[in-house]
């Protein structure tokens, strides 16, 4: 149970004890046999792998389950011996032997215990998930590669490429009782997943070792079999200190002290992200239960120990509760491992084998590669992969790990630098420099080269989109400007980042981003040329599309690849047409949020079939939950409604007609009126209110509010404040929207 449930009194405890018994206990006992299930053949394999003993795998599964599960301070990760480490603990055998090996495993969990209260656990986070991935699917690549020949009834060779070279000659020598077997293993495991959701409650590896062990056996066929010692504690054993070598063997602990570290803290951190409820691990616990699980399985003779995520999200999936399922979990494999001996020793190596080439294959996952790719960090997870696999375990992270801080350190202070040319016919050409990232001091004589591609006189545009700019920079780019205007030439600096260098003149000192800032406020002072094909009226909406194309359009790509389908906005949004009112920026909402519909005044009459359709068609078919009018200060339609111009036979004064009756409520007294301010913003207030009582008349609008599935809200916004404020239900006052307000509620 968690650490809160357990407190130190008697009573408490006692307490903690029957409501685990009354509320969980069902939860986690049924988690805990699927857990074991999966755990109990996975055990085997990673031993098998590791070229430990067999038993030592399920010392492991029991001291993991119940030490780190006691201890640990992610309560729903599971623990025990993981694929992450097969590599290591492999070469830690061949070179030193398992007596010295499981000596490693002690001192490496006391380090992790010492790590653990030092409270250092989140610097393990800091390392790249590229490097992380990319050891995985290394490790992964090297069991598939080694367990495929003992699959086909050979034996693995010591390396990667060996086994490469070889497998040719062992396909052609293959023994057809452990192929049979071990390929039936991995066709269940490749099939499971395709099953009935019925069918899938029952783990796959369990399936296939189960059914490979019973067809081997209902045929008769010698296979290689699994060969316990005795029980497992015939094989508890205490570990041996090393004759000399001790430098290896200090870097032996450190690398196991890091690997398993890093394992258990990012599955622990993604068990977070998998649970529905209670708080996040702690990491540092986690650290300390990890350690101390490390030190006794070392001492009993079992392999290294970590959390492992495959049988953590079992142990979620399932419905586990507390710490109790992955402590019960250990509990299953102890008395499996005590009384059902002869079970184990049925199992053929070849579907071990199997079992793993297919952890081996999952362990290499298309997802870690894409998102290493849109991360830019591909090459750092191939070079991870391909050095672990080819050199070997230690080399491929710390090489990984350095060329990702080296790639780190680039994009911090090597700019991306571009310079492109445009023809102007009867003139100079136009020249636009682009330079984007961090421009430091570092960047100059690359800069430099760039620049002195624009030729004398000619007109050019730099585009500065940097989140940095030293002053040696600032100072190279002044100097080039002015002996570049000393040729003739004009030179515009467009700042479109937020840092302010001042190499622009005259623009206003806010930055703001270029998609949330007016024109005016990043197109001053752009060269006639530029634009020499488009009419000078139509020249800031073409600078605006082909900003949109050249920075926005790549960002929201994906967002609009989604919308292409259909819509599902949150709400219709009635407002002026006035263009100082931008719906998307004042409710801080992106494309598919908003059905917006725009009139002067946002007016809703009752009788105009467009704003019927469109209210018609928002409620009924997209089914939104909200309905919003929002009026403004300064508002033109209301500053002509009182001057009289729905008097008028025009098209505007026709319109304002609907407008009529709220400037009959204004001066009857409506409550929502604020008897204070500028008449044209009061009567703003109170058309709001008066419009969202005539929304509320419809129908259709009256149909759905019945039946809760929409609600009506008035809104207005201050211009001069950038304000918003909101109607309060009873329609008789604007009241400050206050940060976090569920309006829908």
């Amino acid at each position: 149970m968690e650490p809160r449930d357990a407190p130190s009194t008697r009573e408490p405890r006692r307490t903690a004890v029957r409501r685990w018994i009354r509320e969980d206990s069902r939860h986690d006992l049924s988690a805990s046999l699927v857990v074991f299930l999966v755990a109990m053949p996975l055990s085997l394999g990673i031993a098998v792998a590791s070229d430990a003993p067999v038993t030592a795998g399920l010392i492991a599964a029991v001291v993991g389950g119940v030490v780190a599960g006691l201890l640990g301070g992610a309560p729903l990760q599971v623990s025990g011996p993981a694929a992450g480490l097969t590599l290591v603990v492999a070469g830690f055998v061949q070179q030193f032997g398992w007596a010295v090996t499981c000596a490693i495993t002690v001192a490496a969990g006391l380090l992790q215990v010492v790590l653990g209260l030092s409270r250092v656990a989140r610097a393990a986070l800091a390392i790249s998930p590229a490097v992380v991935h990319g050891m995985l699917a290394g490790i992964g690549v090297t069991i598939a590669l080694a367990q495929l020949h003992v699959l086909l009834g050979g034996a693995p060779g010591t390396g990667a490429w060996e086994n490469i070279t070889q497998l040719p000659a062992q396909l052609l020598g293959v023994h057809t009782g452990e192929a049979v077997v071990g390929l039936v293993v991995l066709a269940v495991l490749l099939v499971w997943p395709l099953t009935p959701p019925a069918v899938r409650a029952v783990p796959a590896s369990l399936v296939g070792i189960v059914g490979a062990t019973l067809l081997a056996w209902s045929l008769s066929w010698d296979v290689a079999r699994v060969d316990l010692p005795g029980s497992v504690l015939d094989s508890v054993r205490l570990p041996e200190l090393p004759d000399g070598r001790w430098g290896a063997v200090a870097l032996a602990v450190f690398t196991m002290t890091v690997i398993a570290s890093v394992e258990s803290l990012l599955s622990a951190v993604a068990v977070d992200k998998l649970k529905d409820r209670g708080r996040a691990a702690d990491l540092d616990r986690e650290l300390v239960g990890q350690g101390a699980a490390n030190t006794v399985s070392g001492l009993l003779g079992g392999l290294p120990v970590t959390g492992v995520i495959v049988r953590s999200s079992t142990n979620v999936a399932a419905g586990a509760r507390t710490r109790a399922s992955a402590v019960l979990h250990g509990v299953w494999v102890l008395l499996f491992s005590l009384a059902l001996v002869g079970l184990i020793e049925q199992v053929p190596m070849a579907a071990l084998a199997g079992l793993l080439v297919y952890v081996g294959i999952k362990l290499l996952k298309v997802a870690d590669v894409r998102t290493a790719r849109r991360q830019s960090e591909l090459l750092v997870y191939l070079t991870t992969v391909g050095c672990v696999v080819f050199l070997d375990l230690l080399m491929g992270v710390l090489i990984g790990f350095s060329l990702s801080v080296a790639l780190m350190l680039r994009r911090v202070v090597w700019a991306k630098l571009k310079v492109s040319r445009t023809p102007v016919p009867g003139g100079h050409d136009h020249w636009t420099v682009l330079v984007e990232g961090t421009l430091s001091f570092l960047s100059i004589p690359r800069l430099s080269r760039v620049l002195s591609h624009v030729p004398d006189g000619a007109p050019v545009d730099v585009e500065l989109a940097v989140d940095f700019l030293d002053h040696a920079t600032y100072e190279h780019l002044a100097m080039w400007r002015d002996q570049h205007e000393k040729t003739g030439g004009v030179v515009h600096v467009d700042e479109v980042s937020g840092v302010r260098s001042g190499m622009s003149r005259g623009g206003p000192a806010a930055a703001l981003p270029r998609w949330f800032a007016p024109w005016s406020s990043w197109q001053t002072s752009v060269p006639a040329q530029r634009h020499s094909d488009h009419d000078e009226a139509a020249r800031p909406l073409v600078s605006g599309v082909q900003e949109y194309h050249r920075r926005s359009a790549p960002l929201l790509r994906p967002v609009f690849e989604g919308l292409s389908d259909g819509q599902e906005p949150q709400a219709m949004f009635l407002t002026c047409a006035d263009s100082r009112i931008v719906p998307n920026v004042i409710t801080a909402s992106g494309p598919g949020d908003l059905f917006t519909v725009r009139n002067v005044g946002n007016l809703a009459p009752l009788d105009d079939d467009g704003v019927g359709a469109s209210v018609h068609y928002a409620v009924e078919v997209l089914r939104v939950p909200a309905l919003v009018v929002c009026g403004h200060s300064g508002c033109g339609g209301m500053k002509a409604l009182l001057d009289g111009a729905a008097g008028s036979d025009d098209p505007v004064g026709r319109w304002l007609r609907s407008g009529v009756g709220s400037l009959a409520a204004l001066r009857a007294g409506h409550p929502a009126d604020p008897r204070s301010g500028a008449v044209a913003d009061r009567l703003s207030m109170v058309n709001v209110a008066v419009q969202v009582a005539s929304l509320e008349r419809l129908p259709v609008v009256r149909d759905a509010v019945a039946e809760g599935r929409l609600k009506v809200i008035g809104m207005f916004f201050d211009i001069g404040a950038a304000r918003l404020s909101l109607l309060t239900d009873d329609r008789t006052a604007f009241s400050a929207l206050p940060e976090g307000v569920d309006v829908l509620h």
